[in-house]
């Protein structure tokens, strides 16, 4: 056990990520028989199957659904020895891995990001996009931009500040539609939303309900255009397909992109940056944490 090697434990994931032996092997850039020999060879390790062919694909059993999470951890351990390792001592030099919502990942950090690296050439950025938020205690991303106050001990953080989001559509949507003057408007309307209701979205009803007690109660809202990602609800917005919710900094670009009823709508997103206390001392991520704070702070301040 102690000798099986942390490629077969990567095949592994991507098998039990994407079903086939195949599809592991065009993300791996392996072919499909040197994946087969990972997976039989880790069979023979730990004595137990790990895979069942359906007319699905393969499908994990309960053993190796058991493993899963351990592997995990050994990939992301993994991935912060290799960012760890690509610097060296007292230069700003090395990977950086950086979450962040999609949203703030694609709109605002690239200038924030492209000016770091003018600055520092040797130093590379990944970039994590999701509105989960990765650990930063388990070194699933160095420094995180998050929109919520980190509950975890032993980070170094920076309130940002918050970010307003109001009510915005296309000119060219108003001018076909009409500009709604009232809550009551908005019934006439294309709204853009979200197609579930996620954790996310519950608590942002929670708030929208304490803030902008006049707007109707989005959980209720009949949304005429569903989507489960906040890029693909702004572009809904860019393209004219009705009214949604955007962040005024992203809006205050294009002028084409009109608020409506700011009067009754407006939502605040509290922002912080956050890392490990114990990267503080390093050069490339204290460099990194501190461009992304002076960055969101000019952000915000519009």
């Amino acid at each position: 056990m102690n000798d099986i090697s942390w490629d077969f434990y990567r095949t592994f994931l991507a098998v039990l990520r994407l079903g086939s032996l195949s599809a592991a092997a065009r993300e791996l850039g392996l072919t499909q028989p040197t994946v087969g020999r990972h997976i039989d060879a880790l069979e023979e390790a730990v004595g137990f199957q790990l895979f069942t062919r359906s007319q699905q694909g393969l499908l994990p059993t309960e053993p190796s659904l058991a493993m899963k999470p351990y592997a995990e951890n050994l990939a992301i351990t993994a991935a912060a020895m290799q960012r760890l390792a690509s610097g060296e001592i007292g230069t700003v030099r090395g990977t950086v891995r950086i979450s962040a919502s999609e949203v703030i990942g694609v709109e605002v950090l690239p200038p924030i990001l492209a000016a770091l690296q003018d600055e520092y050439p040797g130093l590379e950025l990944e970039l994590s996009l999701s509105d989960s938020l990765e650990d930063l205690l388990r070194r699933e991303s160095d420094i995180a931009v998050r929109m919520t106050s980190p509950a975890q001990d032993a980070l170094v953080t920076r309130h940002i500040g918050e970010i307003p989001l109001g009510l915005f559509a296309h000119r060219r949507y108003l001018d076909r539609h009409g500009v709604p003057q009232s809550p009551e408007d908005l019934a006439t309307h294309r709204l853009i939303g979200f197609d579930r209701r996620t954790a996310f979205v519950r608590a942002a009803a929670d708030r929208i309900r304490m803030t902008s007690p006049a707007f109707p109660d989005i959980e209720n809202i009949r949304w005429s255009y569903r989507a489960d990602n906040n890029l693909a609800q702004l572009a809904a917005i860019r393209g004219g397909v009705g009214i949604g919710i955007c962040q005024v900094g992203i809006a205050r670009r294009d002028p084409d992109l009109i608020r409506v009823l700011p009067d009754v709508f407006e939502l605040q997103l509290d922002t912080w940056v956050a890392m490990h206390e114990n990267l503080k001392s390093s050069p490339r991520w204290r460099v990194t944490f501190d461009a992304l704070v002076r960055g969101l702070l000019d952000y915000v301040r519009g």
